[in-house]
């Protein structure tokens, strides 16, 4: 195993989780900026307030995403196979 090979998994690894990772977050960002110019605007100093919209939301995403995470998680593990059968 070289520093490489390491390397280039934990790239690898980085790159997949940013992508599924990713649109999750951002929409929780969203929902949880639109609802604190809400709360600005209303006086409303509420803190639980974000907290089932954006479960919500981000349940919501998961649903969506499902098929690409699933053929994402896929296809990372089928190229690790690959690499540790390669050595």
């Amino acid at each position: 195993m070289t520093d490489q090979f390491v390397i280039q998994i934990v790239r690898d690894a980085f790159y997949h989780v940013l992508l599924l990772v990713g649109p999750l977050l951002l929409v929780s960002m969203i929902i949880g900026l639109t609802i604190s110019i809400f709360q600005a605007a209303t006086s409303i100093s509420e803190q639980t307030l974000t907290f089932v919209p954006k479960l919500l939301a981000v349940f919501f995403v998961v649903i969506l995403m499902l098929p690409f995470i699933i053929s994402m998680m896929k296809s990372f593990t089928i190229n690790i196979m690959n690499y540790i059968a390669a050595m």
